[in-house]
């Protein structure tokens, strides 16, 4: 399996911004879908948001809706999470993970995690 690293984590202000991305060391993102999750205090593996295999097809969970934005570049190497206007509540540990063919926002549909970077939204 390809291994999944995650980068861009950090400590921002509410109102900031922050970059993620997800590598595929060894291999790359080609013929999959990949899911950013994030585990908080109060939950284990929330949906935050989905790409296909072309990047034609995205999908976001409700609380990150018109402040984040999945991507992924044309070398299929790399999945980026732009995440704007953090809140306190988006403080987490973001992780990347992907899953054959078709994306989902069910965790348990994932069969390859990365290790997570952590994001902590404080004033």
């Amino acid at each position: 399996q390809v291994r999944l690293v995650e980068s861009g984590g950090g400590l921002v202000q509410p109102g900031g911004s922050l970059r993620l991305s997800c590598t595929a060391s060894g291999g790359s993102f080609n013929d999959t879908s990949v899911g950013w999750f994030r585990r908080s205090l109060t939950k284990d593996r929330e949906f935050v948001a989905t790409i296909n295999w072309s990047g034609a097809y995205t999908q976001y969970g409700d609380s990150v809706k018109g402040r984040f934005t999945i991507s992924r570049d044309s070398a299929g190497t790399t999945v980026t999470l732009q995440m704007n206007n953090l809140k306190p509540e988006d403080t987490g540990v973001y992780i990347c993970a992907t899953r054959p063919l078709e994306p989902s926002m069910w965790p348990s549909f994932y069969d390859n995690w990365g290790q997570g970077t952590q994001v902590t939204v404080s004033s």
